[in-house]
């Protein structure tokens, strides 16, 4: 489980795709990995399986594949890293499973003062469960929606989150991994058994 706080821009070092999974390679300046740890790579939950001086090394799934942008990925692309939650940490933005729902677009970006007013074009499966003033989590990030529909979602970046993460360098168009707040999950499926 994260908090959607990004610690890290790393890299790919390398992506090795097979018919069974993909590996990637990933630089990174975390210190005391261990095998086995969690860790959020640009929103996605994946498993630390390789440990090499300044990275890590991580196995995606053909699932995780399908439902996520980082097939996407190659040598030199950048992403969020963040690693698991400790009981105990503060938990300064919400709490992210890194189960992507869904790829959304950034539709636009506008400055806003010192912000970035950005505009993010969103499937069902994610705008569904979106609400204003709730938590989305784009690409890892924690973000607060300030305005939402059925196509899409709105949100400010100010400028240290510009600077931390891969958000900054986004472009119209630029594909992004999604993934809405669980509780809204929950509270539908248990609503549903009594609206039948």
């Amino acid at each position: 489980m994260f908090s959607g706080i990004v610690e890290a821009i790393g890299r790919v070092r390398e992506a090795v795709t097979t018919a069974a999974a993909t590996r990637l390679a990933i630089e990174a300046p975390f210190e005391a990995l261990v095998l086995g740890e969690s860790i959020c790579v640009s929103g996605v939950c994946l498993t630390v399986v390789d440990i090499s001086r300044g990275g890590f090394g991580v196995d995606v799934s053909l699932e995780t594949l399908r439902r996520s942008k980082l097939s996407r990925l190659h040598s030199g692309s950048a992403v969020n890293l963040e690693r698991s939650l400790r009981l105990g940490d503060r938990l300064s933005g919400h709490l992210v499973f890194g189960h992507v729902d869904g790829v959304g677009t950034l539709a636009s970006s506008t400055p806003d003062g010192d912000s970035l007013l950005c505009r993010f074009a969103a499937p069902e499966t994610v705008a569904r469960y979106l609400v204003e003033k709730g938590s989305v989590a784009v690409d890892g990030v924690s973000l607060t929606v300030f305005r939402c529909d059925d196509r899409g979602f709105s949100v400010a970046v100010i400028p240290h989150t510009a600077q931390v993460t891969t958000l900054g360098g986004l472009r119209p168009g630029d594909e992004v991994n999604l993934e809405s707040d669980m509780i809204a999950r929950y509270v539908e499926k248990l609503a549903s058994a009594y609206a039948r």
